[in-house]
């Protein structure tokens, strides 16, 4: 994936082309500050004592889609990839044996299944699942969220991927 590669929404889109538009963009500018580093690379924490990682972000947006749009929107029981009881933050604590394989085959699946579910519901249609609070959300407010959620973590991976190799970059 190059800069080049990624498309902003049009400035005229309708409000979902709107939102789908953004939460791919911030989908692949992800995958474009994750991209040509090793496996090692991507598992280097940004600054000591924080562990916080590319791969750890990827991992962690895995988790993200498959909670808003499967456990929320469409009221499934998907359980963790990788946090456990033991370790709540285990989707940014990868260790020496994860690798971006994995964990890039496991978001990009999260990233389908929530595409899926979208497209049977329209903007105002209400989750089936509710929030760990116990409140529903309507379809576009999970869009606005996880663009919110992609734009934020976005910011720490161009950080961390400066540290990295010096690349920089929207």
């Amino acid at each position: 994936m190059t800069a080049d590669e990624r498309s902003e929404p049009a400035i005229t889109a309708a409000e979902r082309p709107m939102l789908e538009g953004w939460l791919d963009y911030h989908r692949d500018t992800l995958a474009l500050k994750c991209a040509g580093l090793t496996d090692a690379q991507l598992r280097e924490a940004s600054v000591p004592p924080s562990q916080l990682s590319l791969l750890g972000l990827v991992r962690h947006m895995a988790e993200v889609e498959r909670h808003w749009f499967r456990n929320v929107m469409a009221g499934e029981d998907a359980k963790s990839l990788y946090c456990t009881d033991e370790d709540e933050d285990g989707d940014f604590h990868p260790t020496e044996a994860d690798t971006w394989k994995e964990a890039g085959t496991a978001w990009r699946a999260e990233i389908d299944a929530a595409r899926e579910i979208a497209a049977i519901h329209e903007l105002d249609d209400l989750s089936v699942g509710r929030s760990r609070k116990g409140k529903q959300f309507n379809l576009r407010w999970i869009y606005t969220h996880m663009i919110e959620e992609y734009a934020r973590h976005n910011g720490h991976a161009d950080l961390v991927r400066e540290r990295i190799d010096g690349t920089t970059g929207d």
